[in-house]
């Protein structure tokens, strides 16, 4: 029972998204003819180590901020019901951090070697990532409380993470990269977006101003088709300002899908929103995939 506890408070349906900027860089590398196996197996397992971080911190962030109680409509939290201890998730939120700290190092090492300065950069940056995963929820001011996570999440899950990750492989800045990057940041904020509108009134009654509390479930949804839209517009942007072949349009089959949860987060009451958590990330994933795939072919 309490590994199953342990399993549900790392919300494995979480860690596709996760994965999806570190897959997009490694897909813009290999297009480059760069890319490396050990930087992408060791970028995907510190991401993941980062994400169940970021998880259990909220978990634990939210239970004792007050926004996870028994009137809250997602599913159950782990400290919430009591099938965590605070403690024992305190000691948890410790180990992760110390686990991507490890091997972000490990990962900077292969990347870098004895680059002291480029060590420096990115051992920085990854302090910087490790305090953002703990302080969404935690502390005495967390940043999510305030509505800032939409911005974080655009920025660790689009921005940092892909052209982060693409550095790692070509040790050059790429700005052209930046319209994936902000493909995959819109999307990831899209599942935020989806988290936050289903859980609007218990927010709303925990003092956690996320932006549906702010503008209210109507202009969430408006604001939904914003994020859908700016996310396809970058990659069709990219797509036209590097154009090789037709095949580089292959995202396009993802779509339907992206429309049908706008149209979904736009008419379905807050309750019922959960499932779409896990297709808006799921579907993200596939975006990547196809748009990754695309590249390499053209």
């Amino acid at each position: 029972m309490e590994m199953k506890s342990w399993t549900r408070a790392f919300r494995l349906r979480t860690l596709p998204l996760s994965l999806s900027s570190i897959a997009m860089g490694g897909f813009l590398a290999a297009a480059q003819g760069k890319f490396d196996v050990r930087i992408f197996t060791l970028c995907c397992l510190t991401t993941l180590f980062l994400q169940i971080l970021s998880n259990l911190a909220n978990d634990y962030g939210d239970s004792v901020n007050g926004a996870d109680h028994s009137e809250r409509r997602g599913p159950s939290r782990s400290v919430q019901s009591g099938a965590i201890s605070p403690g024992s998730m305190r000691r948890a939120v410790l180990l992760f951090a110390l686990l991507s700290l490890a091997s972000g190092v490990w990962l900077l090492l292969i990347s870098f070697g004895s680059d002291l300065k480029l060590l420096s950069v990115f051992l920085a940056l990854g302090f910087l990532c490790i305090l953002a995963a703990i302080t969404y929820t935690m502390g005495s001011k967390p940043y999510g409380y305030a509505g800032l996570g939409d911005l974080s999440v655009l920025l660790f899950f689009g921005l940092v993470g892909v052209t982060g990750s693409l550095f790692l492989f070509t040790q050059e800045i790429a700005w052209w990269s930046f319209l994936p990057a902000l493909s995959c940041g819109f999307f990831a904020v899209g599942v935020l977006n989806i988290n936050n509108i289903r859980d609007i009134e218990s927010d709303r009654s925990a003092g956690k101003f996320s932006i549906p509390v702010r503008i209210g479930k109507q202009k969430a949804g408006y604001y939904h088709w914003f994020l859908l839209l700016a996310g396809l517009l970058a990659a069709f942007l990219y797509s036209f300002s590097h154009y090789k072949s037709p095949i580089q349009f292959l995202f396009v089959l993802s779509l339907p899908l992206f429309l049908n949860i706008g149209f979904a987060v736009n008419k379905k009451p807050s309750e019922e929103l959960d499932p779409y958590l896990r297709r808006m990330a799921l579907t993200t994933l596939l975006f990547v995939l196809l748009f990754g795939t695309g590249q390499i072919l053209a």
